[in-house]
């Protein structure tokens, strides 16, 4: 194997699309409890989640470039996991339930670790799953 150009430690920012972010921006901060820390009108909002930075995005507001960031973006339902401790993840669920909020699945790794997946108003996959799924303490 050759060496890397760059060293990735973690990851810094995710992103998903989303056509109506007010209705998106009222999942993420009711269901989920995001505090957003900017938002831009018809653009974004961007929400801090540990160390790391979700962003949702309109599709169509950033598919044109804004000043000297260029234009990105996609078409349909993308993926995000958030991570929930292990004794965390059935409170979680139950109170989902009681919200309303259908639940896609419920999945138990036979690695070890369980994942909830729910959608977002854009039809999103939303997962919350417990790090241990990937071999991370929880």
């Amino acid at each position: 194997m050759t060496h890397p150009l760059v060293s990735v430690p973690r990851v810094l920012e995710t992103c998903l699309y989303a056509p109506n972010l007010v209705e998106a921006g009222r999942f993420y901060e009711e269901v989920l409890g995001l505090a957003p820390f900017a938002h831009d009108e018809g653009r974004h909002i961007f929400y801090r989640v540990g160390q790391g930075v979700f962003l949702l995005f309109d599709p169509m507001g950033t598919s044109v470039s804004n000043g000297s960031i260029p234009a990105h973006g996609t078409n349909g339902p993308g993926h995000v996991a958030f991570a929930v401790a292990g004794e965390e993840l059935e409170p979680v669920r139950g109170r989902l339930e009681a919200r309303g909020v259908v639940i896609d699945a419920d999945v138990v790794w036979p690695g070890g670790g369980r994942s909830i997946y729910l959608r977002d108003p854009a039809g999103n996959s939303v997962e919350l799953t417990t790090p241990s799924i990937w071999g991370l303490a929880d």
